[in-house]
């Protein structure tokens, strides 16, 4: 057996070896755990890495994102915009086009009671035509609307700054 002087009785050599065998244990153990703590420490930064990847790569894509998102806005704000302006030329145009059929309903109640000194037709629930005189009815008096060369090429024209939000 061995003893702290190092001294070892003269029956021991079995002891020996069963000592020498388990320090051999020991050490294989103690480099097995370092060996495994290292392949440890390498995965764990090899995990780190990739996560530093990774958070590279969803910024970048975040950026994108957030480009995308101004640029859409943007478009919808300019399409807005010119969506305001076409609503209010169509009403406009539908305000024109209902003035224009009471004219033309106006004419037609006229060219039907034109000597008869009647009350007029109903135009679109408005109300009555009032008793029409001789002398708007005669055809050089009335301008007819549809062929008159002064207004039909008039454009009509809204802008962005003539309407408030």
């Amino acid at each position: 057996m061995a003893s702290s002087s190092g001294i070892t009785s003269p029956g021991s050599s079995s002891s020996l070896q069963q000592n020498s065998s388990t320090d051999e244990r020991k050490r294989k153990r103690m480099q097995s755990n370092r060996e495994s703590a290292r392949r440890s420490r390498m995965r764990k930064q090899k995990h780190l890495d990739d996560l530093m990847v990774q958070v590279t790569n969803l910024r970048t894509t975040n950026n994108q994102v957030l480009n995308n998102i101004n640029i859409t806005t943007q478009q919808f704000v300019k399409i807005e915009l010119e969506n305001s302006v076409l609503r209010a030329q169509m009403a406009e145009l539908n305000s024109r086009f209902q003035s224009l059929n009471e004219i033309i309903n106006a004419l037609n109640c006229s060219n039907n009671n034109q000597n008869l000194g009647v009350l007029g037709c109903d135009y679109g629930g408005e109300g009555v035509f009032s008793i029409i005189p001789e002398p708007f009815t005669s055809d050089g008096f009335v301008m007819d609307p549809w062929n008159s060369t002064d207004y039909a090429n008039q454009p009509i024209m809204a802008s962005a700054h003539t309407f408030q939000y």
